[in-house]
């Protein structure tokens, strides 16, 4: 989807909540990850951890470290602060397919943590240079002085097959770099492999016709 085709399509919420109720509705849940985070309904262990990345970080992989299990929610010896300015671009992709319910952010309770977040649902072609561009699946101004992580319940049909998700924090609260301490997200996933297959065959092929396996392999991992 062009940035122009979302331009008239996003959300802007200024609402948080505390509710950790939750339904099994048929599918997946993260109960062990649960066990591991104490955060009903953890997606924690559907993040691909080794694969996210962080753009203006200082320390290169620091952005890893706010993945951190609920107990560790609070702990701000590990997390990541921005490099030139205020701005951080979080890339996370995960390893099944997410039907999110919110989002848990936390910067600390100073002028460094950001005052805004724009998130963008399968978008992983973003960077500094577009993002500003493109209208966001939804947006949020973000607490300030928050003295522990903050949930961000999100428009359930904008994010209902979520692959990977770009948080974009372009300000925060006075402070001339930005600190990110914890993320974390809720909802349900479905196994990749459990998504049906849809073949498509044909009479007499021709070579001429079909794609490399080059070209194949990237256009499984997109979506629109």
């Amino acid at each position: 989807m062009s940035c122009q085709d979302e331009a008239n399509d996003h959300d802007h919420d200024h609402s948080h909540d505390h509710n950790h109720s939750h339904g099994h509705g048929g599918h997946n849940h993260s109960h062990d990850a649960e066990a591991d985070t104490g955060l009903a309904d953890s997606l924690h262990s559907q993040i691909n951890i080794d694969e996210t990345r962080c753009l203006n970080e200082q320390e290169a992989g620091s952005i890893k470290t706010v993945f951190k299990a609920w107990h560790d929610r609070l702990e701000t010896t590990q997390g990541v602060s921005s490099d030139a300015d205020e701005e951080l671009l979080v890339f996370v992709p995960f390893t099944s397919m997410v039907k999110l319910r919110s989002i848990y952010i936390w910067g600390g309770a100073t002028g460094a943590a950001p005052s805004e977040v724009r998130v963008f649902a399968n978008r992983d072609d973003l960077d500094f240079d577009t993002v500003g561009q493109c209208a966001p699946t939804q947006q949020w101004s973000l607490v300030a002085q928050a003295r522990e992580p903050v949930e961000y319940p999100v428009r359930a049909t904008k994010f209902s097959s979520v692959r990977s998700l770009v948080l974009h924090f372009p300000r925060n609260f006075g402070d001339d770099s930005t600190a990110l301490y914890y993320l974390a997200f809720r909802g349900e996933w479905t196994r990749l492999a459990d998504a049906p297959v849809v073949s498509i065959y044909e009479l007499n092929p021709r070579a001429a016709d079909h794609k490399t396996p080059a070209s194949e392999s990237m256009g499984h991992h997109t979506i629109s």
